[in-house]
């Protein structure tokens, strides 16, 4: 099963995918930041860390999503996998964001094995950027949360800490 959480920042999709997950006996958190130089994101990265559970497996994986969940997917019960904006970002950096679409359809082939739980921003909703790389960044991003929910089993819409579902599973 797939599913896709989405929500703005600090609306409580990363605690509300953790909530889905916490059932399953075999857990894997597929992480797809790193912080580099940035302090402000390694102390983030700490604080999601500090909130799972201590026997969740976690890899982190940048830019390969596609193969670091299908070599998890054997061995897990559930995937959670946070975040697909920074994996987006990522591949952007890379110059690879063009695989985003043949690598969902990856991901979405494995959870015909295991539970995935994808989270995403929602960026779509302000106004339009001034700057044309991140006018390319957003349009990309609002295309991949479009495939991303297609392909999902259910979606669900976090805002202020409270979810709306979008698409049921059936």
């Amino acid at each position: 099963m797939l599913t896709l959480i989405l929500g703005a920042a600090r609306s409580g999709k990363s605690k509300l995918a953790q909530r889905i997950a916490e059932p399953y006996r075999r857990v894997t958190y597929a992480a797809t930041c790193h912080a580099g130089n940035d302090q402000e994101m390694a102390a983030r990265i700490e604080l999601h860390r500090a909130n799972r559970p201590p026997d969740w497996q976690t890899i982190e994986e940048s830019v390969a999503l596609a193969d670091a969940i299908e070599r998890t997917a054997a061995v897990a019960d559930a995937i959670l996998v946070d975040c697909l904006t920074l994996w987006l970002s990522n591949l952007f950096l890379a110059g690879t964001e063009a695989t985003a679409h043949v690598e969902l359809q990856r991901i979405a082939a494995a959870a015909q094995h295991t539970r995935i739980i994808l989270v995403s921003n929602e960026l779509g909703a302000g106004t339009v950027p001034d700057h044309a790389l991140t006018r390319q960044f957003r349009d990309a991003h609002g295309i991949m949360n479009q495939q991303a929910a297609e392909l999902a089993d259910e979606v669900i819409l976090t805002i202020a800490g409270l979810p709306l579902h979008l698409k049921a599973s059936k």
